[in-house]
């Protein structure tokens, strides 16, 4: 069944070059029964009706927990004030309007009680919001919007380094009309470029091309959710990449001191481990599946602290730039093999432990999905992973 969705009023801040009710109809995309009408289109006859004001941020889950929930009036706590509304057509008069008799008799619910505070996708949990636009917190409103956009547990540097520069960049990307697969398409390039480099030997420009790669690919995915441009074919173009070239740019590393290699470890075998290392690595992520439908990574709080540090390409660029600097590019590349191996074995562990948990009938649950942040909120690894994006209380 259709349900038809009425914006209430007018709204022409632009947040991140959109008007609010440009976002919404591009985030009702993602919700098949959702139709946002035109302006000054009529009411339906029949049917139900999702009435939204137009001068408000939603969330996406709110959004979800309003076209599933009908006979509900949303308020905002900050003040009371009823921001969205689901009813049937019926009841409601030729206008709009978030006031009267058919309001008021609807049950009223708050964000985080129409939709839940986990977003296992971001791997992180964040209260559930909705935000009033105003030119005055236009700027707060978008970087709270960015910060929501990050994924709660990933590597260190995308985590503490890549934010504010990722946001100046994401912001000159919609200014100059860049897409995000223009971004993932730069990427592509460097990543190529960064590994050409590495073979050759040229380690100092190969590792330049190689951090400002890392730093697009954190770019590509946010200015795709602020702009709300996100695809499928998007995500595919983009993972790919990430999924298959970290290994290939550490065999060029190798590749570029072949003649000068004195170790006693063959080189052809310090890429064996590296490549079974980063296959098993992966396969393992795959392999918790078995014992639950989330990400390794949000299991518990060790998992969480791991992602900050196991080998994947950040961190292991970081040993291998480390290593250039002290002159040793061959004892980065032999790093990078032993800290694959360690932290693979690492995972296997967990997913083992997992998987026997599950077989003992133990229910596995994400740590982010049972704190309590009234009352855990100034444990480190609670402030860590489960911070206030600001839009919770913008």
């Amino acid at each position: 069944m259709t349900i038809r969705v009425h914006l209430v009023g007018n709204c022409n801040v632009r947040l991140w070059g959109l008007t609010s009710r440009e976002r919404l109809q591009r985030t009702l995309k993602k919700f098949p029964k959702a139709l946002l009408s035109a302006e000054n289109e009529s009411l339906p006859q029949n049917g139900s009706v999702l009435l939204l004001r137009e001068d408000y941020l939603y969330d996406d889950r709110v959004l979800k927990g309003l076209l599933d929930t009908e006979d509900v009036a949303l308020e905002d706590p900050r003040d009371g004030t009823i921001v969205a509304a689901h009813l049937p057509a019926q009841k409601l008069t030729d206008i709009p309007q978030l006031a009267g008799p058919a309001i008021e008799s609807l049950r009223t619910v708050r964000p985080d009680t129409i939709a839940s505070g986990m977003q296992e996708q971001l791997r992180k949990f964040d209260q559930p919001w909705v935000a009033r636009i105003t030119d005055s917190n236009r700027k707060r409103l978008e970087k709270s919007l960015f910060n929501g956009a990050y994924k709660g547990v990933t590597d260190f540097i995308t985590r503490g380094v890549w934010p504010v520069p990722a946001r100046w960049a994401t912001a000159l990307c919609i200014r100059l009309g860049l897409s995000p697969n223009h971004v993932t398409g730069a990427s592509y390039v460097l990543a190529f470029l960064a590994g050409c480099l590495f073979w050759q030997g040229y380690y100092g420009l190969g590792l330049l091309a190689g951090w400002i790669m890392t730093f697009l690919d954190t770019v590509d995915g946010k200015l795709a959710r602020v702009t709300v441009t996100s695809t499928r074919f998007g995500n595919i173009f983009d993972h790919a990449l990430d999924l298959v070239h970290p290994p290939l740019w550490y065999i060029a590393w190798g590749m570029g001191m072949a003649a000068t290699w004195n170790w006693s470890i063959p080189l052809s075998a310090v890429f064996w481990i590296i490549l079974i290392g980063y296959v098993g690595g992966r396969l393992c992520e795959g392999a918790f599946q078995f014992a639950a439908p989330f990400s390794l990574f949000i299991w518990q709080p060790f998992d969480s602290l791991n992602r900050l540090i196991t080998a994947r390409r950040n961190p292991n660029l970081l040993i291998m730039t480390l290593a250039w600097q002290a002159n040793a590019s061959d004892v980065g590349l032999l790093l990078v093999m032993a800290w694959t191996v360690i932290s693979t074995l690492v995972l296997a562990v967990r997913v083992i432990q997992g998987i026997t948990l599950r077989s003992h009938g133990e229910k596995l649950q994400p740590w982010l999905s049972q704190i309590d942040l009234q009352a855990e909120g100034r444990r480190p690894v609670v402030r860590l992973f489960a911070p206030r994006s600001g839009l919770s209380d913008a």
